[in-house]
């Protein structure tokens, strides 16, 4: 009988332990922190007779695996201490793919992850393909794996917390969108960050397909080495020679461009029913991953014509007096908010802009901002930051301090025709739970207005 450690004791550590006590595994629970949540979700392992030690990261012992939580930074003494008790040490998808390594897609980037997941899961369905998103959007990989059906593609999102703890993982299609400076504290540098990304390719094996981003080979050469000669096949989404692509043409046309060189025209720009430049670099990613699965063109222009935005991702919210509102909730980094600000060509923006701040640098989004906005309202912790960064701009800012406030200093600057858009470029921990609350809330307020 095999040993396993579960590190940590939210989602994904319930799910493996859960996987791990029916499997007959030997299993040890250190769960972190003693909260209301995790004594709540400890209660059913220890009815059933496993140790789950609290508050303490000193672990006794020595196990065959350990499966460790996304939340637990590598350079922190927890997980230390779990690498000298464990002969290895595991992420959660790690573990589920290894229970069932057949029909993967893998999804990881700084921004578009959950967009871009939803979007390869549902040109497969329109496939008649069956396929289930999974990973850092949903259910579990766990749980994907353990109600899995027999032909069933599973579509992970993947965090680089969980890449950082992967082994052997190696989906038959992986994504790779963008990479722009996130969770540096975790990481600790950006090389480190953006080295996790890339280990969604380490063990690809020969006929798999890579998409990736053209500005994430430009900017890293690297990746070419680390994928020359392992006979994978490489798709790039921007215009690049000597390998298969998909762009958008000068007419705003989606094309993809076979392994023989023909181009398939897939929609226009106008046809997505998505908004941003952004999204068509996800659209143009979900296609080529639906098409390395087998998909026909036909059935990839319908899917792509029928995506509809998820929540809180440039989610349209209402109108009052001519003036859209938009919950981008989702944006809770700099990049992010800068891709919003290409959704809106043929009108002016009034942007809400704050949270808990990431220190990461304004420039390039005070720029972008003098472009395209009427105005920016800044808020919470970032507030005051974000406020001097845009003092010098021609873009007039007003600082107030909650995002209720902001959006009430919003809609009295806005004009017909304008847009009010939500895109914090912030974590929400400030003032809300999450940024799901965070755009439910926004919703809520919005609401107010369209019902007055």
């Amino acid at each position: 009988m095999a040993s396993m450690l579960v590190l940590g004791l939210g989602k994904s550590g319930v799910a493996s332990a859960r996987h791990a006590l029916s499997a007959g595994e030997e299993l040890t629970i250190y769960a972190g922190t003693a909260n209301d949540a995790t004594k709540a979700a400890a209660r059913e392992f220890e009815e059933a007779g496993v140790p789950v030690i609290f508050d303490v990261e000193d672990i006794e012992g020595s196990f065959d695996t350990c499966v460790v939580s996304p939340g637990i930074p590598q350079s922190g003494n927890f997980y230390a201490s779990a690498k000298r008790a464990s002969k290895e040490i595991i992420s959660e998808p790690e573990y589920a793919w290894r229970l069932s390594p057949r029909s993967w897609i893998a999804v990881t980037g700084t921004n578009g992850k959950t967009t871009t997941t939803s979007f390869v899961t549902h040109l497969l369905n329109c496939y008649g393909k069956s396929a289930y998103a999974c990973g850092n959007i949903g259910m579990t990989c766990i749980g994907a794996v353990e109600h899995r059906g027999e032909d069933e593609v599973l579509v992970a999102e993947m965090s680089s917390y969980q890449l950082a703890s992967t082994v052997d993982f190696a989906p038959q299609v992986a994504i790779l969108l963008n990479i722009t400076p996130d969770h540096i504290s975790w990481h600790g540098s950006f090389d480190a960050y953006a080295q996790a990304k890339f280990k969604v390719f380490e063990n690809m094996e020969a006929g798999s397909t890579v998409i990736v981003g053209a500005s994430v080979l430009d900017a890293y050469p690297e990746l070419h080495a680390l994928l020359e000669g392992r006979g994978v096949r490489l798709v790039t989404v921007g215009v690049r020679v000597d390998s298969t692509c998909a762009f958008e043409d000068a007419e705003g046309m989606l094309v993809y461009q076979d392994e023989s060189g023909q181009s398939h025209e897939l929609v226009s720009t106008r046809e997505l029913g998505i908004q941003g430049a952004h999204n068509v670099e996800n659209a143009l990613c979900a296609a080529s991953a639906a098409l390395a699965c087998g998909c026909e063109f036909a059935c990839v222009r319908e899917g792509l014509k029928s995506f509809k935005p998820l929540e809180h991702r440039l989610e349209p919210c209402g109108s009052v007096d001519g003036i859209d509102f938009f919950n981008d909730s989702k944006a809770t980094n700099v990049d992010a908010t800068l891709k919003a600000l290409t959704a809106f060509p043929d009108r002016k923006i009034v942007l809400l802009l704050g949270g808990r701040d990431k220190m990461t640098a304004l420039d390039e989004l005070v720029e972008a901002c003098a472009d395209v906005c009427r105005a920016v309202v800044v808020y919470g912790e970032a507030g005051e930051r974000f406020h001097e960064a845009f003092a010098d701009s021609p873009v007039d800012s007003y600082l107030e301090t909650g995002m209720k406030q902001a959006l009430d200093c919003a809609c009295e600057v806005a004009q017909p025709g304008d847009a009010i858009v939500l895109s914090p470029a912030c974590a929400s921990f400030d003032e809300f739970d999450s940024f799901e609350h965070r755009g439910q809330v926004f919703k809520e307020c919005v609401s107010l207005r369209t019902r007055a």
